[in-house]
């Protein structure tokens, strides 16, 4: 089992929640990110898929697809959400994607968002997780 799980939410059909399964299994195939990134597809039109959709707490239904970043947690053998530092997260990603409690992404629809969820910004959220352990490690 891998130290952090990125679950990606998307639906039946969607062209954009494709895209968004595309660039994270391409992103996570490269070295520096295999080995400690895993991640699952998450269907929210599944019973299943909307359990977890629901446990997420946090992502707008709206704004699909989405992802969430996870860590694992030995105390409670499971992987949990990671909060966002106290700084908010990373500067360079938009605030309109960000999930507002915990590390990850959903996809802004607004004209100056354009529904896209790019590489960058993805790469950008796997770094603050990485960096949120680093922080909650030298507390």
């Amino acid at each position: 089992m891998k130290p952090y799980q990125v679950l990606v939410f998307g639906k039946t059909g969607c062209e954009k929640c494709k895209v968004l399964q595309k660039r994270v299994g391409d992103l996570l195939a490269r070295p520096e990110w295999a080995e400690a990134f895993d991640w699952q597809y998450v269907d929210v039109e599944t019973e299943e898929g909307l359990v977890q959709f629901c446990r997420a707490e946090c992502i707008n239904p709206q704004r699909i697809p989405a992802l969430l970043v996870t860590r694992f947690d030995p105390a409670a053998e499971r992987h949990e959400p990671i909060p966002w530092s106290a700084l908010g997260g990373p500067e360079t990603l938009p605030a309109a994607s960000r999930l507002y409690l915990y590390v990850g992404l959903q996809t802004d629809y607004s004209p100056a968002g354009k529904g896209v969820i790019s590489p960058r910004m993805i790469a950008a959220t796997l770094e603050e997780a990485r960096r949120s352990a680093r922080e909650t490690v030298s507390a």
